[in-house]
């Protein structure tokens, strides 16, 4: 039997206005459950884009690695216009993804900040064995911080080690968030006054769940 695709409704103005930061987290997981089980929405993209055309008002900004195998929209079981999605290897943030997030918050009225790392990230692994490759070299620095703060870790510390690799992925996670906190007074403000939230969380390759750092 041939499956037809729904019709989602791309939200509204008035829809994304009565979201709280919590009705986006919570919308985030139930998504994620329903890719893991392999249960995905069917959706009708061609006509969700077609209604897009005069406004967006999507429910959140996600930060995440440009692993290929990270496939966001899907991962959270979103369609178009739901999310801004920036990308970078190793999920660090800059002033442009800084401006990108102001922009989604403050203008668009996105409510959640969600930065993600992932298991197996090649960035990590780059700087934790100081890979020395053009530009890519000084991204890598940005992850040195939360390298340092893994210092306590007693085991191998290279990129052999999977679970000193793993620390240092969520400890990046959290270093980012409180980059943004820290580097962007606007959305430090928004989260202050409760109107969004930034938060973390960790995307297990294995079997496809993601984990969210309270």
């Amino acid at each position: 039997m041939e499956l037809k695709p729904l019709v989602e409704k791309v939200l509204s103005i008035d829809e994304q206005k009565r979201l709280t930061p919590n009705d986006v987290i919570n919308s985030l997981k139930e998504g994620n459950k329903r890719f893991v089980s392999g249960n995905l929405t069917l959706r009708d993209h061609s006509k969700q884009i077609r209604d897009a055309v005069n406004g967006q008002y999507p429910k959140a900004i996600i930060l995440s690695c440009i692993d290929s195998r990270v496939p966001v929209e899907d991962v959270f079981d979103k369609g178009i216009g739901d999310m801004f999605v920036a990308r970078v290897a190793g999920n660090i943030v800059n002033e442009d993804i800084l401006g990108s997030m102001e922009f989604s918050c403050k203008i668009a009225g996105a409510k959640l900040v969600l930065v993600i790392g992932h298991e197996y990230c090649g960035a990590i692994k780059g700087a934790i064995d100081k890979v020395q490759l053009g530009n890519l070299t000084e991204l890598l620095t940005k992850i040195n911080p939360a390298i340092e703060r893994c210092n306590h870790y007693k085991g191998e510390k290279t990129s052999k080690s999977a679970e000193f690799v793993d620390l240092v992925i969520k400890e990046n996670v959290k270093v980012t968030v409180e980059k943004i906190r820290k580097q962007s007074s606007v959305l430090r403000e928004m989260e202050e006054k409760g109107e969004i939230k930034i938060i973390g969380a960790y995307y297990d390759m294995d079997n496809g769940a993601v984990t969210f750092f309270d």
